[in-house]
Parts: C-alpha cells; structure tokens; sequence
C-alpha cells in the first residue's frame, strides 16, 4: 500500500501537527520577551537545587534499598558490624625485628589517634593472645610484653606463626608481610543523636515527645575521611624499608569517588569545546554556536537540579550523565537551526524563516526526543538502582533539551539580530558534492550495500556469543593505581580481602553452647579452607568455634592437642563466660548475646563476581546440608553485593533491550504511518548495535554495568537519524515521486544536521576515554563508535533499502 493509500489519513494528521508547530512558534515570536524570561526563572529555580547535589560510589549504592539482598547486609550490619575493612600490609625486611615493631607500634598510635570513625584496629601491637597461666585464663595484647631480645623474638615468632588465627589475616603464611586491618564504625556520627519529632500536626505526633531518629549507616563523606587520614598517615611511614600497600573496599570506594569528580569536569569542558567546535564549522555563525551551547548547558543544570530536588545522588552510572546530556541535547537545537539559516538565506525573512524550521523540523525533533527518552527510560525499572538512575535523568535530561529547544531557540532567534548569507544558485558546497556521491552510490548499489550489510550482522551475531558478563569495580580503576595494585599484593600474599558471611540462626537461646553445632562449624571451616577453584582460594575461614578451641587449649597448659571443641556439654559455656569474664570483648563480633545466632567469615581474593557465583552457591549447599533445619542459613557479606548488582544488571539489561527496541519500533511505525517501512527503517538502527556487540566479543570485551547500557542508550539515539531521514525523505518522495531524488533532497536539508549531530554525539562520547577510570573509558569508545557506524547505516543502509523495497511500479504511483 503507498504512502498516499496507505498513509493518507496519517500524513493529513502529520501535517496538522506541522501547523501547530507554527502556529505555536508564531505565538513565541510575538511574546518572545515573556518567553525567556520564564524559561530563564524555571532554569534559575531548578539551578538553585544544584549545592543539594550528593554522590555516592558504596558497593551498596548498586541496588534498591528495598532489595531482599541488601536488606539482609544491612541487619547483618546492624548485629555485627561492617565487613569492609581497610588493609594496610607492611613489607619490611625482617618482620620480628625490634626497630620494626616499634615502628610497627607508632604506625598503630598515629592511627588510633588521628583517624575518625574508627571501631577497631588491630595488628600484632594488640593482637588476641589467649593462653593459660596457673589455672587462669589469660586474654590481653599479643605485645603487652614488649621483647627486649633476640630471644624474645624468637619465641614471639613461633607464637605468631603457630597461631591460625593469626595466618592471613595479620601475618603471611611466609613470615613476610603483617598487616593492620582497620574496622571503621557502622553508623554515622551525624546526627544519630538527635530526635526528631513531626513539627506539622499534633494529630500525627507519637505519643512521645519526640522519636528516636533511625540510625544512618557510615556515610561516604565519612568513608572518605577515614581514608584519606589513612592515606596520609601512610605516606608519612612509606620507605624502602617499610613498605605500605593500603586496601579494601572502602579505600576502593574513595578513589572511585575522587576520579569520578576529578573526571566529570573534565568531561564537562571537553564536552563543550568539541561541541562549539563542531558547530562553528557548521555554521560559521557565532549564533550557531551560542545558542546551541545555551540550550545544553541550560539542560545539564536543569537536570542535576532535579537530581539534587529528588535526593538522587551522582553514581560511577551516572557519572556519564553531563557528557551524554552535552552531546544529546544539541541535536535538536542543530536540526532546527539548519533548515532556519538555509530557508533565511533563500528568504531574508527572519520571522517566516523560524515558523518554517519548526514547522519544518518540529514533529521529528519530537519524535526522535521520546525515542531518545524512550530507549533511556527502559532502564528506569532496572534492579541495579544507578541504573535506573540513569534511565531516569537521562531522559528526562533529553525532554528538557527538547522543552528549551521548542521554546527557547524560536525566541532567542526572533530577539537576536541575525543577517541572512545568501549564496549562487550555481553554488555546490563540498557538503551538497558529499551528499551527491552518498546518493549515487547507495541508490545506484542497494542489493550489494544491503547483502554486506546482512553478512556483517550474521558474523557480527557469531562474534558476539563469545560476550562474558563481568563487573569488577577494582579493574575500573588503572592497572597502575596504588589501590589495585596493593589489592593484587594482597590477593597473592594474604590470600585475600574480600569477605563472605554466613548468618547461622540456631533458632534458640543458648544454642551455640551445642558441640554438635559447634564441631559442624569447625569441620566447615576445614573443608571450606581447602577450596581451590583456579584463582579462587579461601584464605581464612573462621567462626565462634575458633574462640572456644583457643580458650579450651589455654584452658589445658596450653597443649596443642587440645586445640579442639569440647566434647562436655558442660564445658562451653563454662570456658565462654570465663573468656567474657577476662576483659575481652571479642565474642560480639562473631555470636549474639543469646548465643543464638553465629557469623561465620570467609576470606577470599578480590575477583570478578562472575566467579563469585558458584562459589557462593556451593557455600550455601555445604551449610544446608550440614545443617538441615537444625538452623537456619543466610548468605551475605561484601562478596553477595557484588553478585546481586551483576545478576540484577544482566536481567536488567535483557528487558530494556526489549523494552527500548519494541517502543521504538512502534514510535517509527506511527511516525512513518507504515508498518511494513516502519520495521524495515528499524535494521538501520539494529545493525550498528549487533556490529558492536560482535566487535566486543571478538577482542574478548565484557559485558559489563556499563557496556551493558550501550545497546539501550543507542537505539534510543541512533534512531534520532533514522527518523530525521524517514520523515524527509516522506516529504521529498511525495513532492517528487523518485527514490534517488527524494534522497539527494533528503541529505542536503537533514543530511548536513544529520552529520554533525552524529559527530557531536560521537565525540561527547569519546571525550569519556580521558576518563581516569577503565569502564568509562571502554563505555565512551563502544558507544561514540556506534553513533559512527549507525550515521554510516542512515547514508548507506536506509537508502538502499527504500530503493529496493519502493518498486519502480510502485513509484511511479508514489507508493511505498
């Protein structure tokens, strides 16, 4: 069915539509002055939100608060203290040597001195030296007793050595490294003392004069402070003698924090030259420039206000927000001014040329912004919350651009003075000569362009089954960061700082006193100890039942044959209330005060979490089935965290590709008022994405939190050229009945905005390759490439396939 049969009620309701837009642009003109006005005070109210604008880059920051995983990580949390700790091992020549000590010592004081937010801390300075002394029992500092001699050393060395729970945790296998491992607190200090009452209605108030705030978990500002006082710290020790590698995930955390701020103004400066490059070269009008840039700039401060309005933070995700809103946000703006200045150098009437770019450009401005929004906004159900996040903010970023375009350009142009440049009738830029070979060519060759076309995407679709998921928020950092390079070390030489938590909920009070429950958790450990699985080893598995063999041996001359649980019930609660009843306070830290409810701790190295998975899943089978329903079993920790924001992105990532590709569709459908055109406009859009995705899979990249997002944030954006080229090329067929015609008219209005637009979005992408961070700079490559393959498909691919698909009988009727 043609154009005219098929769509006729669709093009007579389009060209309505182009009516209004004059119409509206008309009313713009003549209240030009009111217009800016108010479109300067919703930007200057929404600007003003901007100081309230927070980041967060916590491990925790990846899912919804409501997420069943995070929510059992939090109560872990409330019962027993945060889990990620920060690791500073020292390499010094001699461990056990005297000078070393004491330096190991002052390091400890300045520490516990000068760092805030701290719980804990602890080295071979105040290590746990359990030991029997005449029918005592005996707990205090492994050094209370400072050595005074090589003798001394000697038998501290043995004693550190032959301690288990000292083996990878504080102390190397091999007697070369030591550590100093730093517990920061779980709460905040701001503000958790204070209360809260309602301040509106008496009616709401509790029947208390006020109500205890809910406590607030360490904040990342507070994160920060403890690393950056460590950090300080360590440089003023560092020496060849005393070499420092500090790690874990807080400190991980605070330099993702500090290259993502360090890397977004970057982003943001380079994004604006590049951009006003590219459109002076385009327009050769200092108008061109200016307003454009107003426009995105107007955009990305309306955008954060909001952000800031709604308590959203800035995420490593969301990072990306400013460049993709810069580069995003232009096109419109570019579209508009292109049929503007070439319609006011035919004319020389400003107002009628302003009506006419609108009315013009209006309708496909809008359609390619909510397929735009569209592909964006499939992320916004997204289970990793800065996904969705992103999802959010970037389209509404993109319908913001579109708002100030549609209202701001007509306006800016009717009060600033612009003087028409007319050129020769005869006059053919290198643009209109481009243009001209694009139209021959893919006109002329169209079976050949689009027989490439499919064999490229059935390779590239081979190509990418050899795609891998990963997400692995250590290797975003460089391969010479301090911060991945100490994990490394410590990976290799203290078997680990990443840690697993298992949550055994015996059910009863008083249940950990059972030694049959209690040898179960001492066998597990052993077992557990033992798994190998290539660059997966456990470094330490420990429990309660560690304890309770320390204080039976101290308890028995400190005879290593009774390193064991006892096997008298009688026993245990005996030896627990007499390691209680020394002074220490260490059974908090692994066991509830109803002795109830066990954690039991396993150490692992710092990997991807793709291999986290199975390793959490045979964890969870050996406990279950040690166990049955004897007790019940919880898996959490650091190392859960992790899993759960790479499965949740994987099914996130799985329906917004659906989602963004069947909303689009059917946007382009309605657009061109074809099913049959419409579907087939779509494999311009496609295909960049599968070549991409084939590219990634052949040099062996992975899919990860950000190369996930490139299939839906691409077709949201690709399509924008699609639609602009479809809906001139609509326009130019039915004037002229030709196929090559009604391309060639279609690429010298469009094409021209068409290519800048696409080199704008491209390059505000590839700025992000300066980015300090590996994942931003791979999420910048992949994606500027694929605006640069998609603007290729739109010259090549769209013509070809309306020269095949619009039959010559078929034109000469004006059908498509």
């Amino acid at each position: 069915m043609s154009f005219r049969k098929k769509g006729a009620g669709m093009s007579e309701f389009r060209q309505k539509i182009e009516r209004g837009f004059e119409t509206f642009t008309h009313l713009i003109y003549r209240w030009r002055w009111v217009v800016l006005l108010l479109m300067l005070s919703v930007a200057a109210g929404l600007a003003s939100q901007m100081p309230r604008l927070t980041s967060a880059t916590s491990n925790e920051s990846f899912l919804r608060s409501d997420d069943p995983i995070l929510l059992a990580y939090n109560n872990f949390r409330d019962q027993f203290g945060r889990d990620e700790l920060i690791i500073i091992a020292i390499q010094p020549p001699d461990v056990f040597d005297l000078e070393f000590l004491k330096k190991l010592k002052a390091l400890h004081e300045d520490i516990e001195a000068k760092v805030p937010h701290v719980n804990e801390i602890t080295s071979l300075v105040n290590a746990r030296n359990t030991r029997g002394e005449s029918d005592q029992l005996i707990v205090d500092d492994l050094l209370e007793k400072w050595p005074q001699n090589q003798d001394d050393l000697m038998v501290l060395k043995k004693r550190v050595m032959s301690n288990p729970l000292y083996l990878n945790r504080l102390i190397s296998e091999d007697g070369r490294f030591t550590t100093i491992v730093i517990q920061t607190n779980s709460y905040s200090d701001e503000g958790n003392d204070l209360d809260v009452t309602s301040g509106f209605d008496d009616a709401e108030k509790s029947s208390n004069d006020s109500q205890k705030a809910e406590p607030a978990f360490l904040t990342e500002k507070e994160n920060a402070a403890v690393v950056m006082s460590i950090n300080k710290i360590v440089k003023l020790y560092q020496g060849d003698d005393f070499h420092l590698y500090l790690a874990g995930s807080p400190v991980v955390t605070t330099m993702t924090k500090i290259s993502m701020k360090k890397d977004m103004m970057l982003f943001i400066i380079l994004a604006v030259l590049t951009i006003g490059l590219c459109l002076f070269l385009m327009f050769r009008r200092l108008s061109g420039v200016v307003l454009p840039l107003l426009i995105v700039i107007l955009t990305l401060i309306s955008t954060l206000g909001l952000m800031a309005l709604t308590g959203a933070p800035v995420t490593t995700v969301t990072m990306v927000l400013p460049s993709f809103i810069l580069a995003v946000g232009v096109g419109a703006s570019v579209h508009i001014l292109a049929i503007f200045y070439r319609y006011l150098g035919k004319t020389g009437k400003k107002k009628d040329s302003i009506i006419h770019a609108m009315g013009h450009s209006g309708l496909a401005i809008v359609m390619t912004s909510l397929t735009t929004a569209a592909g964006l906004a499939s992320f916004s159900t997204a289970e990793v919350a800065s996904v969705a996040d992103l999802g959010v903010f970037a389209g509404v970023g993109v319908m913001l651009a579109l708002f100030y375009t549609i209202i701001l350009i007509p306006a800016l142009l009717a009060i600033i003075p612009i003087k028409a440049k007319s050129r020769p009738q005869d006059h053919r830029s290198l643009f209109d000569r481009f243009f001209d070979k694009i139209t021959d060519f893919s006109t002329g060759h169209p079976r050949v362009i689009v027989a490439a076309s499919v064999a490229l995407i059935i390779i590239s679709l081979i190509a990418a089954t050899r795609l891998n998921f990963s997400h692995d928020v250590l290797k975003w950092q460089p391969e010479k960061s301090p911060v991945r390079i100490a994990t490394q070390k410590i990976n290799d030489e203290l078997k680990g700082s990443v840690t697993l938590e298992v949550i055994l909920d015996t059910g009863r009070e008083n249940g950990l006193y059972d030694p049959v429950i209690l040898k179960k958790l001492d066998r597990l450990a052993e077992e557990i100890e033992q798994i190998e699985q290539g660059n997966l080893f456990v470094g330490m598995a420990s429990s309660v039942a560690d304890i309770l063999k320390e204080i039976h041996q101290a308890l028995n001359e400190n005879r290593p044959e009774f390193y064991s649980i006892p096997d008298n019930p009688k026993l245990i609660p005996q030896e627990f209330l007499l390691f209680e009843n020394s002074g220490s306070d260490d059974l908090e830290d692994v066991i509830d005060s109803r002795f109830q409810i066990a954690r039991f701790t396993i150490k692992v190295p710092w990997l991807d979490a793709l291999k986290y998975a199975p390793f959490i899943k045979n964890i969870d089978t050996r406990f279950r089935a040690a166990f049955g329903k004897d007790a019940d079993i919880t898996i959490t920790g650091l190392m859960t965290l992790f899993c759960r924001a790479l499965t949740a992105a994987i099914h996130s990532m799985g329906k917004s590709y659906l989602i963004a590709a069947g909303v689009i569709t059917i946007m382009m459908i309605l657009l061109i008022g074809s099913l049959r055109i419409g579907l087939i406009s779509m494999l311009p859009n496609l295909a960049p994405i599968i070549v991409i995705m084939g590219v990634m899979g052949l040099f062996g990249l992975p899919l990860d939190m950000f190369t996930m997002l490139i299939g839906s944030i691409a077709i949201g954006m690709v399509v924008d050229d699609t639609v602009h080229f479809m809906h001139n090329f609509r326009r130019y067929y039915h004037d002229t009945s030709d196929v090559t015609e009604a391309v060639r008219q279609t690429l010298h209005t469009a094409g021209r905005a068409m290519l800048v637009t696409s080199v704008v979005l491209s390059i505000g992408f590839f700025v992000l390759m300066l980015a300090s961070m590996n994942n931003v700079f791979y999420f910048g490559m992949l994606t500027g490439i694929t605006i640069l393959l998609a603007l290729l498909a739109d010259f090549l691919l769209a013509p070809a396939l309306m020269a095949i698909v619009i039959k010559p009988h078929i034109r000469n009727n004006k059908e498509v």
